[in-house]
């Protein structure tokens, strides 16, 4: 395995390691690597609105997670400075869904990364797209975590 790839595996498992928010929705690491990953998530009961299909905000949040995974792999603490979603279908109760982030551009402290949502059938389907801007705040994930 690369120095790259460890880097990789320990960032992401630091930061989803204290990431309460995506362990209560279920969300799963499937796969990281060097500003990409894969994470899946169960579209529960408690996550469906008023029309029985899953809730516009989680589908958002999954994208989040597999962004922030994405542009975390590098060891600095990266966060988000802004993003877009768009719904293209709509996503219900027992779908399995797979969120694939990969980057697009890095320069400096700023990143573009991409992400796909997809429901997990044949055939899939794309559900979202989403583009995230990320930011690096300097300073390497394990000493982000040791001040918390």
């Amino acid at each position: 395995m690369s120095d790259e790839q460890q880097l990789a595996e320990r960032s992401v498992a630091a930061m989803l390691g204290g990431d309460r928010a995506s362990a209560a929705l279920g969300m799963k690491l499937e796969l990281v690597t060097p500003g990409r990953s894969v994470v899946s998530m169960l579209v529960r009961e408690d996550m469906t609105n008023g029309y029985d299909l899953c809730h516009g905000g989680l589908i958002a949040s999954l994208a989040d997670t597999a962004f922030a995974a994405a542009c975390n792999t590098y060891g600095d603490v990266t966060v988000a400075a802004g993003f877009d979603i768009t719904f293209l279908e709509s996503a219900r109760l027992g779908d399995r869904l797979e969120a694939r982030a990969f980057e697009k551009a890095r320069r400096g402290r700023s990143g573009l990364y991409d992400v796909t949502v997809v429901r997990c059938a044949e055939p899939e389907v794309v559900i979202a797209e989403f583009r995230g801007r990320s930011r690096s705040l300097g300073r390497p994930i394990g000493q982000a975590l040791e001040g918390q």
